[in-house]
This record gives C-alpha cells, structure tokens and sequence, in this order.
C-alpha cells in the first residue's frame, strides 16, 4: 500500500516551503493543507498537538506517523528517500 503524505503548512512559512520543495525534489506526491485557507485544516493539526507549522502526517494502512517541523532526517527514514 502507498504512503499518503499530507504536510500542514503556512503561505509565510518559510520551512513549509522548504519541505514541500525537498518532497517534489524527491518525487514524493503529497496533499498540502494551508491551515489559513481553511478553519478545519486549523482544527486539524491543533488536534494533532501541533504549535506550529510544518506538520506532516504520513499514513500507510491503519499506520499513522506525524512529524513536528521540517525533519529531514526523520522523514528521509520515513519515506524511504
């Protein structure tokens, strides 16, 4: 089964940026929800504990792992890169 990869972030948020670059460099496809543009993307990653954006959730399965921040490291184990 493929990894969904979802990444929380902000139009001003410049490690956002950054992570949404470092995973098109990478070839990993990934939906991005602008906790600005929509008040249930907020709730969302508030639920998920997060304080501050980018927060990226990677789901495979009933498998759920999250990553605070732009952790290249982590997610380069997680993905696979």
């Amino acid at each position: 089964m493929a990894k969904q990869v979802i990444i929380y972030s902000q139009e001003t948020c410049s490690p956002c940026q950054a992570e949404k670059e470092w995973l098109k460099h990478n070839g990993i496809a990934f939906e991005d929800r602008d906790i600005r543009s929509d008040s249930q993307y907020m709730n969302e990653v508030m639920a998920l504990g997060a304080s501050a954006t980018p927060v990226t959730v990677i789901q495979e399965g009933d498998e759920q792992e999250v990553v605070m921040g732009f952790d290249k490291e982590r997610l380069s184990v997680l993905l696979g890169v």
